[in-house]
C-alpha cells in the first residue's frame, strides 16, 4: 500500500483515470478535487506505482477523527483486479475498521469484498445500490429558459439547515456540517423566490457527482430540477469535471429526467456500502444499533430527489 502525496504523481494519476472514464468516475472526481486545493482533506492510496491495480481515496486521518461520522468517513474506490482490491482493503492501515464509514464504488465486486471482510470482523454492513447516470458532453445540452419569477443563484451556508431537513441522508448535526462544507467548497446552483428563499437546488460532492438536489413540494411540476440539472452539468463540465449523478432505483421521475437530457444509464450500479463497527461492550450496543437504525430508515425514506 502506498499513499500518493507527490503532486506530479497525482496529476499523472488524474490523466490515467480520465482515459478510463466512465468506469473511474468516483475516484477520478476525488482525485480532481485533491489536485484543485483538496478542500475535503482527502488522500489517495494505490497498491503499487506507477503501475497500479487499485485506487482508494479516503479522508485524512487527522480529519476523520469522529468514529461515528459516516459523512466525513468516506472512501471511494476503483480496481482492475478484484484480488488486489481485497488485499488492499484487508491490509493494515488502509481502512479504519473501528469507525462507522461508507465505501462508494461502481463495480459489483466492491460489495462482495466488504461483505467477506465484515463477516470476519463482526461488522454490521448495509448496501444501497443506485443507478449511475453520466453525460459525456453537457455542452451539447439545449439552452434553458429561466422562470422570470425566480432568480438563479448559488447556495449559501445559511441554507444548510434547509438542505439538512430535506436530504434523505440528513436530519442530524453531522449531516448538517457535511452539507455546509459542500455548499462552502463545491459548485452549487439554486432558484430563489421573490423573498430570496431557495425553492429548488443541486449541490455537488467531493467525488465530483451532482447532488444533493431537491425541489420544495409546492414548487414542483415547473421543470425547475431539469433547469438546474442542465445548468450544473454544464458548469461542472466547464471546470473539467465529469457530469454524473446517482439516482435511487425507485426514483422513476428523476431517471426519466436524466435520460431526457441525454444522460446515459451506466451498466454498473453505484454502491453505497455502510460499515458499522461491532460494539466493544454491552454499554455501547444500543448506541450502535440505534445509530444504524436511524440512519438506514432515513435512507429508506428518500423521496423523489437526487440523493
Amino acid at each position: 500500500m502506498l499513499i500518493l502525496s507527490c503532486s506530479s504523481k497525482l496529476r499523472l494519476l488524474e490523466g490515467t483515470l480520465r482515459r478510463r472514464l466512465p468506469d473511474t468516475l468516483l475516484v477520478y472526481g476525488s482525485v480532481m478535487t485533491i489536485n484543485r486545493g483538496n478542500l475535503a482533506a482527502q488522500e489517495v492510496l494505490v497498491d503499487s506505482w506507477p503501475e497500479f491495480k487499485v485506487v482508494l481515496t479516503r479522508t485524512r486521518r487527522e480529519v476523520a477523527s469522529d468514529d461515528s461520522d459516516l459523512y466525513t468517513n468516506t472512501y471511494t474506490m476503483y480496481y482492475q483486479d478484484l484480488g488486489a482490491y481485497q488485499a488492499l482493503l484487508a491490509s493494515a492501515g488502509a481502512v479504519s475498521w473501528g469507525q462507522s464509514f461508507r465505501i462508494l464504488g461502481l463495480q459489483d465486486g466492491v460489495y462482495e469484498v466488504s461483505k467477506d471482510i465484515a463477516e470476519a470482523k463482526g461488522i454490521k454492513l448495509e448496501v444501497l445500490p443506485h443507478f449511475t447516470y453520466f453525460h459525456s458532453d453537457p455542452s451539447s445540452m439545449p439552452e434553458i429558459r429561466l422562470d422570470p419569477a425566480m432568480r438563479l443563484s448559488s447556495l449559501d451556508v445559511s441554507h444548510a439547515d434547509l438542505l439538512n431537513e430535506t436530504w434523505s441522508f440528513g436530519g442530524n448535526e453531522k449531516s448538517r456540517n457535511y452539507l455546509a462544507s459542500l455548499i462552502r467548497h463545491y459548485p452549487s446552483i439554486c432558484l430563489l423566490d421573490a423573498a430570496g428563499h431557495p425553492v429548488s437546488w443541486i449541490a455537488s460532492y467531493p467525488f465530483g457527482a451532482m447532488g444533493p438536489g431537491y425541489t420544495l413540494p409546492q414548487h414542483r411540476r415547473h421543470g425547475y430540477m431539469g433547469m438546474l440539472n442542465n445548468l450544473l452539468s454544464k458548469r461542472l463540465h466547464a471546470l473539467g469535471y465529469p457530469s454524473y449523478s446517482y439516482v435511487a432505483m425507485d426514483n422513476y421521475p428523476m431517471q426519466r429526467l436524466q435520460e431526457s437530457q441525454g444522460f446515459q444509464r451506466q451498466p454498473n450500479l453505484f454502491y453505497f456500502i455502510f460499515h458499522y463497527p461491532a460494539p466493544v461492550a454491552s454499554d455501547n450496543s444500543d448506541f450502535y444499533t440505534n445509530m444504524y437504525a436511524e440512519f438506514y430508515q432515513a435512507l429508506l425514506g428518500s423521496e423523489g430527489m437526487i440523493s
